[in-house]
């Protein structure tokens, strides 16, 4: 048993000294399409944003990524390629594209046509489940009040970029700092574990079976929900660099995606963390 031990610890310090093979950056959004509430100013179609949208894909590009993953199902693959070829020959504009507003196609559509890459690829596993879900237990309170904080923070800096007084750059910039990376990730994959004898809700949005969830620990079962997802987004980004060799990786999820993402990168010695904010400052 010891002989395996140490040969196994060997093993572990052999990949850990062969140093990664490919770096990776994972850009969390508040995403892009949800912004416009049928306010010109709140268009990202609008010059004013177009520009500041110009911006951030001229410092993402310095990171010159040969390989752009987004929040799209892989079923939806074929489509997003259709796309993107009558994007890349004038056959198409985002204007003409029904989400056309979204990330994956003002800044993974456009960037990959700058970078002349073929395609991008859709890296998601869609499972929707609402943040209303986990709707009461034991120490529920503590969830609801994580909760409104994040609201308090967030809502009032969305409704400045609505109206034009913070610039989405600045935005973006500001959703990926360390600070707000933890404390989503806390709330997602953390607190939730305190609430105990519980219910899910009944009409929240969720795409999942959770009929037999245990609900003596029904905010575990909830922080499941969201890491399996994750975990299944991590399957596929691995698979596709492996298939592809992908040596500079850009991931583009919304920012509750973000840190438990680099969670998972972190623990893979193949890969090396790269912070959006060392090309975006």
């Amino acid at each position: 048993m010891l002989a395996i031990l140490l040969l196994f610890v060997r093993t572990l310090v052999a990949l850990a000294q062969e140093g990664p093979s490919a770096q990776i950056m994972i850009v969390g959004f508040d995403h892009l399409n949800q912004l416009y509430n049928k306010q010109p100013q709140s268009d990202v179609y609008s010059p004013k944003k177009q520009a500041e949208l110009t911006k951030l894909n001229d410092c993402l590009e310095t990171y010159a990524p040969d390989m752009i993953l987004v929040e799209v199902d892989p079923k939806e693959q074929g489509r997003i390629d259709s796309l993107y070829q009558g994007y890349v020959t004038g056959k198409l504009s985002l204007t003409d594209i029904e989400e056309g507003r979204g990330e994956t196609f003002q800044i993974g559509f456009v960037l990959a046509k700058r970078l002349k890459h073929k395609r991008i690829y859709c890296a998601d596993h869609y499972e929707a489940t609402s943040q209303s879900l986990l709707a009461e237990g034991e120490n529920i309170e503590i969830f609801r009040q994580g909760l409104q904080q994040l609201q308090g923070l967030a809502r009032p800096l969305k409704k400045r970029v609505q109206q034009d007084s913070v610039s989405l750059y600045d935005y973006i910039t500001r959703l990926n700092q360390p600070d707000l990376i933890m404390f989503t990730h806390r709330l997602f994959y953390n607190l939730p574990a305190a609430v105990m004898d519980g219910e899910f809700s009944k009409t929240a949005t969720n795409t999942v079976d959770v009929r037999n969830v245990d609900k003596r620990y029904i905010g575990a079962e909830y922080i499941s929900l969201f890491y399996n997802r994750n975990l299944k987004i991590y399957s596929n980004v691995l698979r596709y660099q492996r298939q592809y060799q992908g040596k500079r990786l850009l991931l583009m999820f919304g920012v509750t995606h973000v840190g438990v993402l680099q969670e998972l990168y972190r623990a893979n010695p193949h890969y090396k963390l790269v912070s959006p904010l060392s090309y975006c400052p």
